[in-house]
């Protein structure tokens, strides 16, 4: 085991958390977060040096458009199937009193 978890370290978790764990709880935690460094230290002794950094596993790009002023809709056509409308915009329910 890298680094052995205390009961200080898995209270003040709990607190960062807000759990309240129970004795047994926290004897799992220290065990299964022991379990979680060593495998981090597993994935470390592997050699990754002709591997490039990456932050996802599939190629991705921004799918974003430029933000450029174009038309606007026609009022008309927007309002034509409101099911409640005034002369020139949308009725909906007030929800704040």
């Amino acid at each position: 085991m890298a680094k052995v978890i205390d009961d200080e370290t898995i209270e003040y978790v709990g607190i960062l958390a807000k759990l309240e764990l129970s004795q047994e709880e926290k004897e799992a935690a220290k065990k299964d977060m022991g379990r979680m460094l060593d495998y981090i230290d597993q994935l470390n002794e592997l050699d990754t040096s002709g591997t490039e950094p990456m932050s996802h596993i599939f190629p991705i790009h921004n799918v974003f458009r430029e933000d450029a002023v174009g038309e606007a809709g026609d009022r008309e056509a927007a309002l034509k199937n409101a099911p409640e409308r005034t002369d020139e915009a949308f009725v909906v329910p007030k929800t704040i009193e």
